[in-house]
C-alpha cells in the first residue's frame, strides 16, 4: 500500500507541476459553466429537477472529454521520456504501478467535479434541488469519469505516445457510446448486448435523474477494473519481454 500511495502521491502532483493539468480542468469548468447558462437553464421556464437533470446530461460529455486527456499521458508520456525503464526496474508490482496511476488520475478528475458545485448551487437562488438528485448526478459523472481514465490509461499503455493514446482511448469511448444506436438496428440477443454494453445511454440517464440503480454502478466498476486489468496484463507481458 505504501508504493501504492507514493506513486499515486507522484502522479497526482505532476498534474499541479504542469501546464496540462490546470488546463484540462479549468477549461471544463469554463466550458460546463457555458452549457449549464445556455442550455441547463438557456432561455425558457424549467423545473429546477429539469435544470438539474440537463445540467448533469451535458456535464457527463465533458467529463469523458476530461477523462481522455488526464489519462492518455498516464503511461505514453513514460515511454516518450524514457522513464519507463526505470519504473520497470524498480521495486512495484505492476497493479502497484496501473492502480497507482489511475488512482491520481481519479484524484484529480474527483477535484475538477468538486470545483463545479457552484454550478447546480444557482439553482438554490430560484429553485429547490433535493440532495438525492445532486448527489446521484455526481456519483454518475464520478463513474463514467472513471471508466473513460480506465479506458485511455489502457490506451496509453499501448500506445508508443500521447496523440496516438488519446486517439485511441476516444475511439474506444465512442464506440462504447454509440453502441446503443447500433442496438436499435439489430436483433436479440445483441440488441440487449450492445444495450447493456454502451457506457452512456442506459446506464448514465438513470443518474442525470436522480435515480441509482445498482446494475448501473456494478456496470461501470466492472468496466474499469476490465480495463485496468486489461493495463496490468500487457505491462506484465512487455516487463517479461524486456
Amino acid at each position: 500500500m505504501d508504493k501504492l500511495f507514493l506513486i499515486t502521491k507522484r502522479e497526482l502532483k505532476s498534474y499541479f507541476n504542469t501546464w496540462m493539468g490546470y488546463v484540462v480542468m479549468f477549461s471544463a469548468i469554463l466550458i460546463d459553466g457555458l452549457l449549464f447558462n445556455s442550455y441547463a437553464i438557456g432561455d425558457k421556464a424549467k423545473l429546477s429537477g429539469e435544470v438539474l437533470s440537463n445540467f448533469f446530461y451535458l456535464s457527463s460529455g465533458i467529463a469523458m472529454v476530461a477523462g481522455i486527456f488526464l489519462a492518455m499521458r498516464l503511461l505514453a508520456e513514460e515511454k516518450q521520456m524514457g522513464t519507463l525503464v526505470l519504473l520497470f526496474t524498480s521495486p512495484i508490482t505492476e497493479r502497484q504501478l496501473i492502480y497507482g496511476k489511475f488512482l491520481s488520475s481519479l484524484a484529480f478528475f474527483s477535484i475538477m467535479l468538486i470545483l463545479t458545485l457552484h454550478l447546480p448551487a444557482l439553482i438554490f437562488i430560484e429553485g429547490k434541488v433535493s440532495f438525492g438528485h445532486l448527489a446521484a448526478g455526481y456519483l454518475g459523472l464520478f463513474l463514467i469519469g472513471s471508466a473513460v481514465l480506465a479506458i485511455t490509461l489502457f490506451a496509453s499503455v499501448v500506445s508508443p505516445n500521447q496523440m496516438i493514446a488519446g486517439i485511441l482511448g476516444a475511439s474506444i469511448t465512442v464506440i462504447l457510446l454509440v453502441l446503443w444506436m447500433l442496438a436499435s438496428v439489430v436483433d436479440e440477443p445483441f440488441r440487449s448486448i450492445f444495450n447493456y454494453l454502451s457506457i452512456h445511454n442506459l446506464h448514465f440517464n438513470s443518474f442525470s435523474r436522480g435515480i441509482i440503480h445498482s446494475k448501473d454502478i456494478i456496470f461501470y466498476l466492472s468496466l474499469i477494473v476490465f480495463f485496468l486489468e486489461c493495463s496490468v496484463r500487457t505491462i506484465e507481458v512487455r516487463r517479461y519481454q524486456g
